[in-house]
C-alpha cells in the first residue's frame, strides 16, 4: 500500500494515433485501449500515501473520478482538478491524467482525476460537458466527504492536457453560460486554471481539422452546421475566464498546433481578462504529462503557483 505499480502509459502510440485518429477511430469502436508502449510512466507515491478512492456521479461506466490523497492527516489540502486528453475520444481515458495525479500527490496537494463519457461511448455534445461540469461540482459534497473534509475548496486549480484543456479551461468559464445551457450554474470556482497544450478555438480547431475532424465529431458539426455549440463550447468563445488561465503549450507540438494557446490568450487579454502564455522549448505534446520531463515541472511550477 501506498506504492504505485510501475504501470506504463503508450506515449509513442498516444503520438502516432492522436496525429491520425484513423486507427482511433477502429480502436474506439471495438471498443479496446491501444496496445502498451514504453513511455510515460506513474511515479511511486510517497510513503503513507493513502489508497485512491473511485467515486461514481452519474450511472455510466464513464461516470466516475478518482480521488488522489497525499500522505498525513492534515487538513487545508489545496486541490487540482485533472481532467485528461485524447480528443475527446473513448479510446483514451483517465489513466492519462494518474502520473500527474500521483506526482502531485507527493507534493503535498489533492488530486480529483476525472473520467468523462467521449465520443463513441456515449460523450459528444452535451453529455461530455455536462459530465465534466457535474463531477467538478461534486468536490463539496462526495469529494469532501471522502477526504474526511480536509480539502481547502477555496484553493481549487483546473488543470487539463489538449482535449482535457478545453474542457478544463471551459469548466473554469461556466460561469459566463446563460441559465439553461449545459454546464451553467457551477458550484465550484477555481483560483486558476492550467491549460497543456489545449484545443482552446474549437471554430480554429475544426477548420485546421485537427484530430482528423474530432472537433467536429464532439460538437456534431460543422462551426457552419453547429454555430449555437461552439459558441457554448469554446473557451475562445467565452473569455474572459472568472480566474487566471495559464496556457503551457511546447514548440515542437505536433499534435495540437502552439497557436491554439495563442489566440486563447488573445481574446482572453483583449477581453481584459487574466490570461498568459508560457512556452517550453523543445517540449512536444506530451512532454508536459511526462513527469520525468522538465516540462511537466514547468506545468506543476504554474500549478503552485497559482495555488
Amino acid at each position: 500500500m501506498g506504492v504505485t505499480p510501475d504501470v506504463r502509459l503508450p506515449r509513442r502510440r498516444l503520438l502516432g494515433g492522436l496525429a491520425g485518429m484513423t486507427a482511433l477511430a477502429g480502436l474506439a469502436a471495438c471498443g479496446r485501449a491501444p496496445a502498451p508502449d514504453p513511455g510515460i510512466t506513474v511515479p511511486p507515491t510517497r510513503p503513507g500515501t493513502p489508497g485512491t478512492q473511485r467515486l461514481s456521479y452519474g450511472p455510466d461506466p464513464a461516470q466516475y473520478g478518482v480521488l488522489h490523497l497525499p500522505p498525513g492527516d492534515t487538513g487545508d489540502l489545496p486541490v487540482v482538478v485533472v481532467v485528461h486528453g485524447g480528443y475527446w475520444q473513448a479510446a483514451y481515458g483517465l489513466e492519462l491524467g494518474t502520473p500527474l495525479a500521483v506526482d502531485l500527490t507527493n507534493h503535498g496537494v489533492a488530486a480529483w482525476n476525472v473520467e468523462y463519457r467521449r465520443v463513441g461511448a456515449g460523450g459528444g455534445w452535451p453529455s461530455t460537458f455536462t459530465d465534466v461540469a457535474t463531477a467538478v461540482d461534486l468536490l463539496p459534497g462526495t469529494v469532501q466527504k471522502a477526504a474526511a473534509q480536509r480539502l481547502d475548496l477555496d484553493r481549487v486549480v483546473f488543470l487539463g492536457h489538449s482535449a482535457g484543456g478545453q474542457l478544463a479551461v471551459w469548466a473554469a468559464s461556466r460561469e459566463r453560460l446563460d441559465a439553461g445551457a449545459p454546464g451553467a450554474d457551477p458550484q465550484v470556482r477555481p483560483v486558476g486554471t492550467v491549460s497543456q497544450a489545449g484545443v482552446l478555438d474549437l471554430v480554429a480547431g475544426a477548420t485546421q481539422g485537427l484530430g482528423g475532424g474530432a472537433v467536429a465529431q464532439l460538437l456534431g458539426g460543422t462551426p457552419d452546421q453547429v454555430a449555437d455549440r461552439y459558441a457554448l463550447a469554446s473557451p475562445t468563445a467565452l473569455v474572459p475566464a472568472a480566474a487566471p488561465v495559464v496556457c503551457v503549450h511546447g514548440d515542437v507540438d505536433g499534435t495540437v498546433p502552439l497557436d491554439q494557446s495563442q489566440r486563447y490568450v488573445t481574446a482572453a487579454t483583449a477581453a481584459r481578462g487574466d490570461a498568459r502564455l508560457r512556452v517550453l522549448p523543445g517540449a512536444d505534446h506530451f512532454a508536459v504529462i511526462d513527469p520525468d520531463h522538465a516540462a511537466w515541472a514547468a506545468v506543476r511550477g504554474e500549478v503552485e503557483g497559482l495555488l
